[in-house]
């Protein structure tokens, strides 16, 4: 054989996969198609937060005021915050090169497929055609928005590439879709001057979280002027000049209006195309690889990691799954992976971060439990950053003291999260967070007062 460990796609997952491999011995080689760093560190995770830091940075200038900083607000250089997010994607991927040569990863630049269960077929961008052996083989292709059929043809609809590329800011935003990715860049453009509208399918933005988190980013949105439209589904959009006008439907009701650009953010789909899966016969369900709490497949020597298995679409859950791939392979003992304790982070303006639970699947669960809830308008470090709007939210078993879920919206959550990460990975309870020495002033005591609330033992409200 010509490898122990041949990735597929070098994202998150993949590459990850690949250097712990190569540390522990095993000989490996990586496969992409595009660029190094996948989709994530390319066009996805990172791309973004460097357009966020700055309608961060807008926001802040905005309100310099309240600070006792008095400031003249230039004006926004879309071209420069585009070139900014280009510059770090290609720094962060000719990291990730960096790091798999120094592990001596043998990289083939081409698309890649199975010619059978041990037997990879590369086609590169000449046409030149390589085949490798190898002992194991993981899948970590990736995935691609999801399209609605029709509608897509055209170049005033966007999905999240070419809104990272954009050379001006849209007067008026359609954005399809609230998860993560559609709620991220209908913040971004808000905060940039674009007159946004947020489409929802569902009854509730952010439909994956806590209801109350939800309703709380919602009334923010509504503050900042974003247009917010529940249980609305996207009928059409007809070409109108520079602009297209959108059919929304809400029940029996049709809602006509014009804007000049929309963004479809309606999820991910595995990239599972392309690969001859079929005639390994890889099952398949869905749009997504079908796998075990191990990543293996059904066929023995072959895994599948990251937005090409199964949700959640997170660089973290895949990375986590890359180690454990690699690991499986060189011998050693592996925790299954519990999607229980995977944080999930949304990037908007408030921030957003849960693990776990949300109140109403604790109860649809049967558990017994209780519920802090502590405000940062109540935190000493959050008034004096000028950041009070939000909360905690922590729902702990009665009987155990085990925490169920958390959730979080406000600036800063996305770093306070991995608190509870470790809490649920260490089987911390209630009591040890009670007994924790939290540092004054922090953030972080808004976490300490949250448990205490659920006892009815806060001090601080």
């Amino acid at each position: 054989m010509d490898f122990d460990l041949t990735i597929i796609g070098s994202g998150p997952g993949g590459y990850v996969a690949a250097i712990r491999g190569a540390q522990l011995g095993l000989k490996v080689a990586i496969v992409e198609r595009e660029a190094l760093g996948g989709i994530c560190l390319n066009w996805g995770c990172i791309p973004t937060k460097s357009f966020l830091r700055s309608a961060e940075v807008l926001k802040i200038i905005e309100g310099s005021e309240k600070y006792g900083i008095k400031s003249k607000l230039g004006d926004i250089d879309i071209h420069e915050v585009v070139k900014r997010s280009r510059s770090i994607a290609k720094k962060l991927s000719s990291g990730v090169k960096y790091l798999l040569n120094k592990n001596k990863v043998k990289i083939f630049a081409g698309e890649a497929s199975f010619k059978n269960s041990k037997s990879v077929r590369i086609i590169d961008k000449n046409n030149v055609v390589k085949e490798i052996t190898s002992k194991n083989i993981c899948i970590a292709s990736g995935g691609r928005p999801r399209e609605i059929s029709g509608i897509a043809n055209s170049s005033n609809v966007w999905f999240y590439k070419e809104a990272l590329q954009v050379d001006k800011i849209p007067n008026k935003l359609l954005v399809v879709g609230s998860g993560a990715i559609g709620v991220e860049f209908a913040s971004f453009f808000a905060q940039m001057g674009s007159d946004v509208s947020l489409l929802e399918s569902k009854p509730s933005i952010l439909p994956n979280e806590d209801i109350e988190i939800s309703n709380f980013v919602e009334k923010q949105f509504l503050k900042r002027g974003i247009k917010v439209y529940k249980n609305h589904s996207l009928l059409s959009l007809k070409e109108k000049g520079s602009s297209f006008e959108a059919k929304l439907k809400n029940e029996d009701k049709i809602l006509t209006l014009e804007f000049e650009k929309a963004i479809l953010a309606i999820g991910i789909v595995g990239n599972i195309e392309n690969l001859n899966l079929e005639g390994i016969n890889i099952n398949c369900s869905n749009g997504s690889i079908l796998v075990d709490e191990y990543c293996r497949t059904n066929v023995d020597n072959i895994y599948a990691i990251g937005d090409v298995a199964s949700p959640p679409w997170l660089a973290h859950k895949a990375s986590h799954e890359g180690i454990a791939v690699a690991e499986q392979i060189a011998g050693f003992k592996v925790h299954p992976i519990n999607k229980d304790k995977i944080p999930a982070c949304t990037y908007c303006d408030p921030e957003v971060a849960s693990i776990g639970l949300t109140e109403k699947e604790a109860d649809k669960k049967g558990f017994e439990f209780k519920v802090g809830t502590f405000p940062f308008s109540a935190n000493g470090k959050a008034l004096a950053m000028g950041y009070e709007e939000g909360f905690i939210k922590t729902i702990i078993d009665k009987n155990t003291g085990e925490f169920l879920g958390v959730h979080m919206v406000g600036m800063g959550v996305t770093e306070l999260i991995h608190n509870y990460a470790l809490a649920k990975e260490a089987e911390i309870i209630q009591e040890n967070i009670e007994n924790t020495i939290f540092p004054h002033p922090t953030l972080s005591e808004a976490i300490h007062e949250s448990v205490l609330k659920a006892s009815g033992r806060e001090i601080h409200i």
